[in-house]
C-alpha cells in the first residue's frame, strides 16, 4: 500500500542503536507477533523500491480514465454526423471511403453503431501507420461523406490521443523492454496491498466496529495522522488496487504468457470461430487479419470484386439474422477458401461478444461462437480487462479508476511522509530492523515459504527480487548492528 509501514513492533527501537535481530521466534507468544516483523520489513522495502514505479503507473493510469471521456471531445467531428433519415447501404459506405483513401487493404469494417455515429472503414497496409495500427476512415452514413481518417489501435478502437495516453501507460513508450516497469509495479502492488491491510487490522485491532478501523483518526497528529489516513485510505481501496494488479498481470509480458499457459492447460482459452469454408482443419480465425489483396468487399470502387462473393451488404444480413445487433465488426476473408467473421464488439455491460463465420460465395453461416458459450475464466478475463480498461461500466467505471489511482498516488506520497517524520522530519527515518525471518514460528514459516514460492515462479519480476530479499536478509541479520554515528547514519 505504500513505502512506509506503522511504528516498530513494541521492544523495537525506532532509531536507537541497539540489536535489529528482535527476539527468536515464539518469543511473542502469537502468530502475528511472530508475523508482524517480517510483513512489516517486506512492507516497507517493496514500497520503498517500488513505489516510483508504482508512482509512474497511477498518473499514467489516472490520465487513461481521463481520455475515454477527452477523446469524444477532441474527435466529434470524425466520431459523429447530424442524424439523417436513411442509412446508405454499407457496401456504399466501403466504396466512399475506398476513393478517398485507396492506400492499403481493408482489413475491417464497423458500421454506425447507433444514430448519429460513423461508420469506421480500417486499412491495414498504409504507409506511415503502425504496422500495429490500422487507419480507420469515418464515413457519415447518410451521405457517404468522408469525415477523416485517423489511425486507431486494439480492439476497443483507440484514437490517437487514447492510444498516446495508453502506450505510456503500458510501456512508457519504450516498447517490450518499457513493458517490464509495469508488469513490477502490477507484480508487487498485491503483495504490498496485503501487508498493509494486515499491518493496518493489527495497529487497530482493539477497535470493535468496522468504522471505526475504517476511517482515519481525526484527533492524531504528526506521523500519526499521516499514517491514520495512510491506513484508513488503503482499506477502503484495497479490493480496487487487488484487482487493478490482477488484471494489469493479465496481459503483462511473463506473467501473462504464464496465465495464457495455465488456461490452456485448464480448458479455459477463448473460443473463436472457424474462419475456413469447408470441412477439415480449421485455422482459428484473428481479428486483425487482413483482408484479400485486390478484394474490395462486395463489388466497390476499390477494385475487382472476389469470384463469388456475395457482397458486404448481404454478409451483414445474414449475421444480423444470427442475432448479432449492433456494434458490429466485419472482417473479410484472409485468403482462399476463408470465410467473413462478423463479430459483436460491445465492451460495456452487457457485453455482447457472439462472432459468426458467413461464407462468401453463399453467404450461409458456417459457424457461430456466443459469449454465453465462453469458459468460465474466458469471461472473467474479458470482463476484467473491460474494468481494468474503463470501459464495461462507461463513465461510473472511469471515475472509479480515477479515484483509485489519485487513492494510490495519496498513499504514496504519505508513505514516503511517513518515513521521513520516522527522521523526526529531518531526514528520512532508519529502516525497519533486520532479522525478521527468526521471529516466524516453523509452523506458519513453511507454508508461507510455499506459497511465496509459488506465487514467484508464476510472477518473475516478484520471485526474482523477494528471493534475492530471502536470501539477504538471513545474512545481513547475522552481522552486528552498526552503531549510529553521531549525526549521520540512519
Amino acid at each position: 500500500m505504500s513505502p512506509t509501514p506503522p511504528a516498530p513492533a513494541t521492544g523495537t527501537p525506532a532509531t536507537g542503536g541497539s540489536s535489529d535481530e528482535g527476539p527468536p521466534a515464539g518469543a511473542g507468544g502469537s502468530l502475528w507477533s511472530g508475523l508482524r516483523p517480517l510483513v512489516l520489513r517486506l512492507h516497507f522495502y517493496a514500497g520503498v523500491l517500488v513505489a516510483p514505479f508504482l508512482l509512474v503507473a497511477a498518473v499514467t493510469g489516472l490520465l487513461y480514465a481521463g481520455s475515454l471521456q477527452a477523446e469524444k471531445l477532441v474527435y466529434r467531428h470524425e466520431l459523429s454526423v447530424p442524424v439523417g433519415d436513411r442509412e446508405l447501404p454499407v457496401s456504399q459506405q466501403v466504396a466512399a471511403a475506398r476513393k478517398a483513401h485507396p492506400e492499403g487493404e481493408i482489413s475491417a469494417v464497423r458500421p454506425s453503431p447507433e444514430d448519429g455515429a460513423t461508420t469506421r472503414v480500417l486499412l491495414s497496409g498504409v504507409e506511415g501507420v503502425d504496422p500495429d495500427h490500422t487507419l480507420a476512415v469515418f464515413v457519415d452514413p447518410y451521405t457517404g461523406e468522408v469525415r477523416g481518417a485517423l489511425e486507431q489501435y486494439g480492439s476497443t478502437g483507440a484514437l490517437p490521443l487514447r492510444t498516446w495516453i495508453d502506450e505510456l501507460h503500458r510501456d512508457l513508450h519504450l516498447g517490450e523492454i518499457g513493458r517490464l516497469y509495469s508488469e513490477l509495479a502490477a507484480s508487487w502492488l498485491w503483495l504490498i496491498t496485503l501487508g498493509g491491510v494486515l499491518l493496518w487490522l493489527g495497529h487497530r485491532r482493539g477497535r470493535r466496529t468496522l468504522r471505526s478501523v475504517a476511517r482515519p483518526d481525526r484527533t492524531a497528529t504528526g506521523r500519526r495522522r499521516t499514517m491514520s489516513l495512510h491506513g484508513a485510505v488503503g482499506l477502503w481501496a484495497a479490493l480496487g488496487l487487488l484487482f487493478l494488479s490482477a488484471t494489469g498481470l493479465t496481459w503483462s509480458t511473463y506473467t501473462g504468457a504464464n496465465i495464457t499457459d495455465l488456461r490452456a492447460a485448464l480448458g479455459q482459452t477463448t473460443p473463436t470461430v472457424s474462419a475456413t469454408v469447408g470441412g477439415g482443419e480449421h485455422a482459428g480465425h484473428h481479428m486483425g487479419s487482413g483482408s484479400m489483396p485486390g478484394m474490395d468487399m462486395g463489388g466497390t470502387e476499390g477494385g475487382p470484386r472476389h469470384s463469388a462473393d456475395v457482397g458486404l451488404d448481404a454478409v451483414l444480413e445474414a449475421a444480423r439474422a444470427e442475432g448479432l445487433d449492433n456494434p458490429v465488426e466485419i472482417v473479410p476473408p484472409a485468403g482462399p477458401g476463408g470465410a467473413y467473421v462478423v463479430s459483436q464488439i460491445q465492451r460495456s455491460w452487457p457485453e455482447k461478444q457472439d462472432s459468426v463465420a458467413i461464407d462468401p460465395a453463399t453467404g450461409e453461416v458456417t459457424d457461430v461462437q456466443r459469449f454465453a458459450d465462453y469458459p468460465v475464466l474466458a469471461k472473467l478475463t474479458r470482463w476484467g480487462i473491460d474494468l481494468h480498461s474503463g470501459v464495461l461500466f462507461g463513465l461510473v467505471n472511469q471515475i472509479a479508476l480515477a479515484a483509485l489511482a489519485l487513492g494510490l498516488i495519496l498513499l504514496i506520497v504519505w508513505g514516503y511522509r511517513m518515513w521521513w517524520q520516522r527522521g523526526r522530519s529531518s531526514a528520512f527515518g532508519r529502516p525497519v530492523p533486520r532479522g525478521a525471518w527468526r521471529r516466524v514460528p516453523p509452523y506458519a514459516l513453511v507454508p508461507l515459504t510455499a506459497a511465496l514460492v509459488v506465487a514467484g515462479y508464476y510472477l518473475p519480476l516478484l520471485g526474482i527480487p523477494l528471493a534475492a530479499f530471502l536470501v539477504l536478509d538471513p545474512l545481513l541479520a547475522r552481522l552486528p548492528a552498526v552503531s549510529r554515528r553521531a549525526g549521520g547514519g540512519r
